[in-house]
C-alpha cells in the first residue's frame, strides 16, 4: 500500500514538472543544459552522446527543438 501512495506522489510531481516546463521552455532549457554540460565534464564526455539525445527529448517536449531537427 505504501508503494502505491509514493507511486501517486510521483506520478503528480511528474505532472507538476511538465506543466511547469511547458510553461516555461526557456528556464528549463537554461537548466537542463547547464546539468548537461556539468554532467559531461564529470563523466569526462563518457557519455556524451546519452546526455545529447537526453537534452534533444527535453528540447522536443519543451518546444525549443522541433522535432527532427
Amino acid at each position: 500500500m505504501a508503494f502505491l501512495r509514493k507511486l501517486t506522489a510521483l506520478a503528480g510531481v511528474a505532472g507538476a514538472a511538465r506543466a511547469y516546463a511547458r510553461k516555461n521552455p526557456e528556464k528549463v532549457g537554461q537548466a537542463v543544459d547547464k546539468a548537461a554540460r556539468f554532467v559531461d565534464q564529470q563523466t569526462k564526455g563518457k557519455y556524451h552522446t546519452k546526455i545529447d539525445g537526453a537534452v534533444r527529448k527535453v528540447d522536443d517536449a519543451t518546444g525549443r527543438r522541433k522535432p527532427g531537427q
